[in-house]
């Protein structure tokens, strides 16, 4: 099987049951500005930097994908954002955007840098992204991601809305934390209210 990638034909990628593998995750980082209680502990150990690919080499690795039909990347951490010059990475790879090889380019996010670079991803050809919130309660917020401070978050989707990006809100249940607040995080008329007032 083939793909035809800026006008010449190349093999694609195939899983175990014969499907195009077309969609590509890249942690760009494993570090964070949060300490979410189910996914680090407080003192996290973080790879040393020289054991981690520099942003020319994720775009390498990341074309060599493309070249074998991926047609989605997304881009997570850690948290994208908090990687040094993160902008030229995506700036970099939207070329793949503007010459038709790559669908699209999108990120997994905790929120906190939106404010800062939701206007960035736009003019980059990101289009959509994910905001991982489990609560809206602030305080409780705090506990669950421990450095976390809500009202930023929401000032970063505000942004990421008024920059054009649509937004789909990931959470985690969380027995006797969050669960009495699932209703207000699925999508509907009261997900969308509080996303709007953000």
């Amino acid at each position: 099987m083939t793909a035809r990638v800026l006008g010449r034909a190349a093999p694609v990628m195939l899983d175990r049951f014969g499907r195009h593998i077309s969609y590509l995750r890249v942690s760009v980082t494993d570090r964070c500005d949060f300490r979410c209680v189910y996914c680090m502990a407080e003192d996290m150990s973080f790879l040393p930097k020289k054991d981690l690919l520099t942003l020319e080499e994720l775009d390498r690795v990341c074309t060599a994908f493309i070249d074998k039909g991926v047609r989605k990347i997304r881009l997570t951490g850690g948290e994208p954002l908090v990687r040094r010059n993160i902008m030229s990475l995506v700036g970099s790879l939207s070329r793949h955007l503007k010459s038709g090889a790559l669908d699209e380019l999108t990120l997994t996010t905790n929120g906190s840098q939106l404010a800062r670079f939701a206007g960035e991803l736009w003019e980059h050809g990101v289009r959509r992204i994910n905001v991982s919130v489990d609560t809206l309660d602030p305080v409780r917020f705090k506990a669950i991601t421990r450095w976390g401070d809500l009202a930023k978050v929401k000032a970063g989707i505000a942004a990421a809305k008024r920059a054009g990006l649509a937004i789909k809100i990931n959470a985690v249940a969380l027995k006797g934390v969050n669960e009495y607040e699932i209703d207000e995080m699925v999508p509907g008329p009261t997900a969308k209210a509080w996303i709007s007032r953000s």
